[in-house]
C-alpha cells in the first residue's frame, strides 16, 4: 500500500495492498477498499463503506458521512461503491437509513463532478454522467446511462429513468422517464435524448419508436392509464430491437409513485 505519512487508517479498515491514500486522508475502522483505488488528499471515508476497484477520489471528497437525517440514531448502515468510478473534489455521499433499506449505492463506471451531494438511501446506477454541484435528496434513484446538468436538484424519492437527460439548473420534483430529457425549474419534458442514444449504439428504428412512445406519453394529452394501453401497442407493432424500450417506457408509467414530470 502507498499510504502518506500524514494520512491516518484506522487498523480495522480492510485495504488492498495497491491502494494509493493521499496526504490527511482519514479512513475509518469499517470501510473496505478494493485493488487499484486512489484516494485523494484530505478526502474523508467514514461508517459502514465498502468500496470496489479502480475508484478515483480527488481530494476532500466526504464519503460514507451519517445520513442527514434527524430520525437517523447511529445505526450501522452502509454505503456500497462499485468499480472504476471517477469522484472528483467536495463530493458527499451519505450511508443509508433503516427507515429504508439502510443502504446508499452506487455502480460501475460513474464520472461524478465536484460539490456532488448524495444523499441516504440513494441508488445510482452505471454509466452515469453527474455534473457539478448536482444534489441529490434523499431516497433517490438515478438510472443507467443519465447525465444530470450542472445545479439540477432532485426531490427526495424520485426516480430517474435509464438514458434520461437534465439540463443545467433542473429542478426535478417528478419522476423522470427513460429516454427523456428534462429541462426548466420545474422540470418539463424537452423531448428524448436522441443524439446520446446514436452514441450509445441504439439503432434508428430504435430511436424512431422511442419517438414515437413520447408523443403518446406527452402529445396526446392522454391520462396515463390510456398512455399505457396505447403504448402497449405501439409495442406490439414495434421491430424486435425496439420492443423492448417501449416496454421500459410503459412498465416506468406503472410504477411512478410521484407522477411523472408533464
Amino acid at each position: 500500500m502507498s499510504i502518506h505519512q500524514t494520512a491516518l487508517v484506522d487498523p480495522k479498515a480492510e485495504l488492498d495492498s495497491s491502494v494509493e491514500v493521499g496526504p490527511y486522508s482519514i479512513i475509518g475502522p469499517n470501510v473496505k477498499i478494493g485493488r487499484g483505488t486512489k484516494v485523494g488528499p484530505h478526502t474523508v471515508i467514514a461508517g459502514h463503506t465498502t468500496i470496489g476497484e479502480d475508484n478515483v477520489f480527488h481530494g476532500s471528497a466526504t464519503i460514507g458521512g451519517d445520513p442527514q437525517d434527524k430520525k437517523y440514531k447511529g445505526e450501522p448502515t452502509l454505503l456500497t461503491i462499485g468499480d472504476r468510478n471517477h469522484i472528483r473534489e467536495y463530493c458527499t455521499f451519505n450511508t443509508g437509513t433503516v427507515q429504508d433499506g439502510g443502504l446508499t449505492s452506487m455502480g460501475d463506471d460513474n464520472w461524478i463532478m465536484a460539490y456532488v451531494h448524495i444523499a441516504h438511501d440513494c441508488h445510482v446506477r452505471s454509466n452515469t454522467i453527474i455534473a457539478n454541484s448536482v444534489q441529490l435528496a434523499g431516497h433517490v434513484v438515478v438510472g443507467n446511462w443519465v447525465i444530470l446538468g450542472g445545479m439540477s436538484g432532485v426531490h427526495q424519492f424520485i426516480t430517474i429513468g435509464d438514458h434520461a437527460m437534465t439540463a443545467f439548473q433542473t429542478k426535478v420534483m417528478q419522476d423522470v422517464p427513460p429516454f427523456v430529457m428534462a429541462a426548466g425549474y420545474p422540470a418539463a419534458p424537452a423531448g428524448i435524448n436522441s443524439e446520446g442514444l446514436r452514441r450509445r449504439g441504439f439503432s434508428a428504428d430504435a430511436i424512431l419508436f422511442i419517438k414515437r412512445a413520447y408523443k403518446v406519453i406527452y402529445r396526446q394529452s392522454l391520462p396515463l392509464t390510456e398512455a399505457r394501453v396505447e403504448l402497449k401497442k405501439l409495442e406490439a407493432d414495434a421491430p424486435e430491437d425496439a420492443k423492448q424500450h417501449v416496454a421500459a417506457l410503459e412498465a416506468f408509467l406503472g410504477q411512478a409513485t410521484r407522477g411523472i414530470i408533464r
